[in-house]
């Protein structure tokens, strides 16, 4: 019972941290739309606080393996914990990177975005928030889906880059602005395949199967 209710507070903490990390990636996006500097650095000065967290978490985790030694499904709550903590810290610092982006923008002479900016960072954000759910409802299903969205992300990434090198001809006085807007789309890109990490360990602790490096589930 005991170890029951540790392995429950170690999962809302979790949560707790994939909320924040969700709306640190919804406000950086804005950031970057709205050319806010205010609502950036906002972003940037959050960053600690998900440090922190994720920190504790691991710790707490350890703590757990090493004091009651977790068997079969337990141990792979915990397993999941650890791995899913970490990569929710590295989407927060891929927020981050973008926003960091939206700071040199505010600096520059605008420039229309080269490519459908809403398409690409509502795909992403869809993806982070099923991973999320699958995570609450371990929804196996879920995250599936989560798993073959990554390919329409990466897809749209490498057209990105198709496009911004087309501008990069067309409009070579932009050159400054054209590549930070193909940085902000790989940090994009880079959150999709955090999202597809999270989903995979989802299905590890539901299956007990390790699926990264295999063909997406259908």
């Amino acid at each position: 019972m005991i170890l029951h209710r540790k392995i429950q507070k170690i999962k809302k903490r979790l949560l707790a941290i994939g909320a924040i990390v969700e709306e640190q990636v919804n406000l950086a996006i804005k950031s970057i739309v709205n050319r806010d500097k205010d609502l950036a650095q906002k972003v940037i000065d959050g960053d600690v606080a998900i440090d922190l967290m994720e920190v504790d978490l691991e710790e707490e985790c350890l703590k757990v393996l090493a004091l009651h030694q977790p068997m079969a499904v337990d141990l792979r709550m915990i397993i999941a914990v650890l791995k899913i903590n970490n990569d929710l810290e590295r989407i927060g610092d891929l927020a981050v990177d973008a926003t960091e982006r939206a700071i040199v923008l505010v600096e520059q002479e605008p420039v229309e975005f080269p490519f459908d900016f809403t398409f690409m960072s509502q795909a992403v954000l869809k993806m982070l928030k099923q991973c999320l759910d699958a995570v609450v409802n371990l929804d196996l299903e879920l995250a599936a889906k989560v798993c073959a969205s990554d390919d329409a992300v990466d897809a749209i990434h490498a057209e990105v880059y198709r496009k911004v090198a087309a501008e990069l001809v067309r409009q070579p006085q932009h050159v400054s602005q054209l590549l930070t807007y193909l940085s902000v789309s790989r940090y994009l890109e880079r959150i999709a395949d955090h999202t597809t990490n999270i989903a995979e360990d989802v299905i590890y602790l539901i299956q007990g199967n390790i699926v990264r490096h295999q063909e997406p589930l259908s």
